[in-house]
């Protein structure tokens, strides 16, 4: 893995954990939501190759079905994470 695709990835994850944020209504750092939405992002690929669930929509060369995989899965941690430590 090349550092830009660390750094698209970092991009990708701060992305779905900002809109699960949103999604959600929670409030977290940036941080927290670059962590989420990367948590997210494997959780979000793992639920559609396990239900064989393909989302390809590009705009730009930008691959808009991994933000929206990602927020998916990131706002299933947030509802994991919400209740380990409520």
């Amino acid at each position: 893995m090349e550092l830009s695709d660390i750094i698209v990835t970092i991009c990708i994850g701060a992305v779905s954990g900002w809109l699960a944020g949103l999604i959600m209504n929670s409030r977290g750092s940036l941080l927290r939501n670059i962590i989420l939405g990367i948590l997210g992002g494997f959780v979000g690929n793992f639920l559609c190759n396990l239900l064989d669930i393909q989302i390809k929509m590009t705009l730009l060369s930008v691959n808009i079905g991994t933000v929206i995989v990602g927020a998916i899965g990131a706002c299933i941690v947030l509802i994991i994470v919400n209740k380990l430590f409520k």
